[in-house]
């Protein structure tokens, strides 16, 4: 890394932005868009399986559908309490962890289940790129912009600008074209 000040200022400005750029691809798309499944179905599904605590579903969940779905904790949590109140679970302090465990009801209503709910999220999503192929350009570019702000010199730094400036305008051509 360089010692200026100024190359300092710029890469930390490059970084910030590869950083913003970053969480933007990381962000789920649109509710119009999202892939979901059946919540409750696959709770059961899964602790027909094995007993899990609450994280341990929404990564499996996520796992198995390829990473196009990841219930938040606002809808699997909720989804627990309900199982519990109408019988169907059952949760064991493990720790300081809340494990949830299928009750006989629970493996009888995890038996009616039909179908895998992660598939049908994973297989809405599997040919559309704004789920899988741009967000992963997105962050790869992200990542890149973050490594050249740390090393490059303040004219590399120009010419990676006029670079994204370029294919910015390029893609919104593509967008204007379609």
């Amino acid at each position: 890394m360089h010692g200026s000040f100024t190359t300092d200022r710029i890469g930390a400005g490059l970084r910030e932005m590869a950083e913003g750029a970053r969480e933007l691809f990381e962000q789920r798309p649109s509710p119009q868009r999202r892939p979901r499944g059946d919540v409750r179905a696959a709770i059961l599904a899964l602790l027909a399986e094995e007993p899990m605590h609450g994280y341990q579903l929404i990564s499996e969940i996520e796992k198995r559908s390829g990473g196009t779905w990841r219930p938040s904790p606002g809808s699997v949590y909720p989804t627990l309490q309900l199982l519990a109140d109408e019988g169907l679970v059952r949760v064991e302090a493990v720790g300081e962890k809340k494990t949830y465990a299928l009750t006989e009801a629970g493996v009888q209503a995890a038996e009616a289940v039909e179908g895998l709910p992660w598939e049908s999220a994973s297989s809405a999503a599997a040919g559309d790129p704004r789920v899988t192929a741009l967000p992963k350009a997105g962050m790869k570019l992200a990542q890149a912009l973050a490594q050249f702000g740390h090393d490059a010199t303040p004219e590399q730094i120009d010419q990676a600008v006029q670079v994204v400036n370029d294919a910015r305008r390029k893609i919104y051509t593509i967008l204007a074209e379609g």
